[in-house]
C-alpha cells in the first residue's frame, strides 16, 4: 500500500466525509436561515454571476452542481419558480436552451455571498 497502511487509508477517507459533512451542513443551515436558498441553489447563482452576459447552457450547470441531469433541471425549476433565473432559446440552435439570471437572481447572488464565504472560512479554517 502507497502512503501508509490501509488502515490510515480508511481514516483518512472518513476525515474527508466528515469535514465535507461539516461544511456542507453549515453552508446549508446558514444560506437557508438567512437567504432562503440551499448549497445547490447558491452554486447555480454562482455560476450564471460569474459567466459571460449571466447564462449558460443547462449541461454547464449539471457540472457545477454535482447532481444528475434530472435533479438539475428540477433546481432550475425551483429558481426559475423563485424568479432567480429565466430558461431562454439559443439564437443559433434551437435545440439549445441557456439558463439566464435574472436581476432579482443577481441580487440574492450578491446577499448570499458573504454568508457563503463566512461559513467556508468559519469550518473549513476550524482546524488551522
Amino acid at each position: 500500500m502507497i502512503g501508509g497502511t490501509e488502515q490510515e487509508l480508511v481514516e483518512e477517507w472518513h476525515g474527508l466525509l466528515a469535514r465535507h459533512a461539516a461544511v456542507h451542513n453549515a453552508l446549508e443551515h446558514d444560506l437557508q436561515a438567512q437567504h432562503g436558498i440551499s448549497v445547490s441553489e447558491f452554486e447555480a447563482l454562482e455560476l450564471l454571476a460569474s459567466s459571460d452576459h449571466g447564462k449558460c447552457r443547462g449541461q454547464d450547470l449539471t457540472n457545477v452542481v454535482h447532481l444528475s441531469q434530472s435533479a438539475a433541471s428540477r433546481l432550475v425549476a425551483r429558481l426559475e419558480r423563485g424568479g432567480l433565473v429565466e430558461r431562454v432559446m439559443c439564437d443559433l440552435d434551437r435545440r439549445g436552451i441557456f439558463v439566464v439570471l435574472t436581476d432579482e437572481g443577481h441580487k440574492r447572488y450578491s446577499d448570499a455571498k458573504p454568508t457563503h464565504r463566512s461559513a467556508l472560512a468559519r469550518t473549513l479554517r476550524a482546524d488551522d
